[in-house]
């Protein structure tokens, strides 16, 4: 099981997981704004549905029931936050940096995060439609309890992330490069492209059977009776 302090587990490396502690916070009843600055603030059941945050810095904020619906959020930096029962469909974090952030429950669909960095990330429960990851860089981030609806990792890189207890359906790892990734413990890996980027992942034993036709189709393998 992965530790805190990075020690290496059974020869995967452990992922560093964030420990966000919030000071006081003041409660936001705004809006968002380009390049808008806060810190230390809630921002608590709130409809920024459509609302341009483009390039926006946050502080030790969190976020609770929230909707973000087409909420443009493209290269806004997200540290030492956390985000809790949010919900939204196509909202835009490309390019985006999330860094010592726990997600929490989330109800998300077309997340736009193509580009992004996320580092010591924590997205523990919800579930997440169709996720764009596309060339995203991941290091230190722990998927805990969630479902992936055909997640698009295309070119990302993974570095020291597990997704554990997950359901990961119809994911796309084309081109990705990954290295210390646990898969053990998802509960159905269901891989639509990229099984050859699997060097540097570590599946389970019977994650290996249940991908054996996946294998064998990706070496031109006929099986049959």
């Amino acid at each position: 099981m992965a530790t805190r302090s990075g020690r290496k587990t059974a020869g995967v490396a452990a992922v560093r997981r964030p420990e966000v502690r919030l000071p006081p916070l003041t409660a936001h009843a705004g809006g968002l704004e380009p390049d808008g600055d806060y810190d230390g603030l809630e921002f608590r059941g709130l409809d920024l549905a459509g609302q341009e945050g483009a390039g926006a810095r946050f502080m030790d904020c969190a976020l609770r029931e929230c909707v973000l619906d087409e909420t443009r959020l493209a290269s806004a930096r997200v540290l030492d936050c956390v985000w809790s029962e949010l919900r939204g469909v196509g909202t835009d974090l490309a390019g985006a940096t999330l860094r010592d952030v726990e997600v929490r429950d989330a109800r998300l669909g077309g997340t736009q995060l193509h580009g992004a960095v996320l580092e010591r990330v924590w997205v523990r429960g919800g579930k997440i439609d169709y996720p764009n990851l596309r060339m995203a860089k991941l290091k230190d981030v722990l998927f805990e309890g969630c479902v992936l609806s055909e997640p698009d990792f295309g070119g990302a890189r993974l570095e020291r992330v597990e997704f554990r207890d997950c359901v990961l359906a119809g994911v796309d790892f084309g081109g990705a490069v990954m290295k210390d990734v646990d898969l053990r413990t998802v509960e159905r890996l269901e891989i639509a492209r990229g099984v050859d980027a699997l060097a540097g992942a570590v599946i389970g034993t019977g994650q290996l059977l249940d991908l054996a036709p996946v294998f064998a189709a990706q070496l031109g393998v006929r099986v049959e009776d």
